[in-house]
Order: structure tokens, then sequence, then C-alpha cells
């Protein structure tokens, strides 16, 4: 099952499992937050309603992004500025979309050879 949310002014299309790059939110790492803004969700091929639909997700950290250098300038006029910035984000782990929750894989045990039972005629 996938759900689009809404965080942030943006869009993301999420699944059990998925780890995404939003901007800032309240919390601290570790701590589960939900996002109940859910725009679209379909399993399967089809379209689910979202009444009451949320998505649970775990902070994984907050962190800063790359730096972005802005750099102002007027020709002929020797105005030259350089500023750089950082923003903020949130990484996020989803662990559910309404209440479905991505399936564990389990270890296959090791098949054990067995000899083939003697056909006696």
């Amino acid at each position: 099952m996938f759900a689009i949310v809404r965080t942030g002014g943006k869009q993301y299309r999420v699944a059990a499992g998925d780890k995404i790059v939003v901007e800032k939110m309240d919390g601290e790492a570790g701590a589960t937050v939900s996002l109940g803004d859910v725009l679209f969700a379909g399993s399967d091929g089809e379209a689910q309603s979202t009444d009451g639909l949320s998505v649970s997700a775990r902070i994984i950290a907050q962190a800063r992004g790359e730096k972005v250098i802005v750099f102002k300038k007027r020709r002929r006029h020797n105005y030259r500025r350089r500023n750089g910035h950082r923003q903020y984000h949130t990484i996020l782990e989803i662990l559910s979309v309404g209440g479905e929750q991505k399936k564990a894989k389990q270890a296959k045990a090791p098949v054990e050879a067995q000899a083939p039972a003697a056909a006696d005629a």
C-alpha cells in the first residue's frame, strides 16, 4: 500500500519502509510522528479512501542540507555580494501507511538434503 502525503508544502509518495527527507519538523531523533494530510492512497492498482487514514513515521535525524551559494552582482557598479544558506530538514522512515506495516523478511531455514526413499518392488 502507498500514499501521497503533504508536509512542508511538498508532496511525497510513501510506502512502508521508505526513507524520505522533508522540511524541518518538531521532534527528537527516535520520536514517532503522524502525517495526517493524506491526499491519495492506493493498493494493488486501486485507489482507496483516505478518510481517517494517517501515515506513521519515525524521525531518524534532524540535519541540514547542502550549502547553496547566493551571489548577487550589478554590472559596472562594483557591487558583489556572496552569501551561503543551508536549509534544515528532517529524515523520516515510514513505519506504516494506514495501519499496514511492512512485513519483515524471514530468513529461510536451510533445506536439509533428504535421501530419496528407495522403492521396493
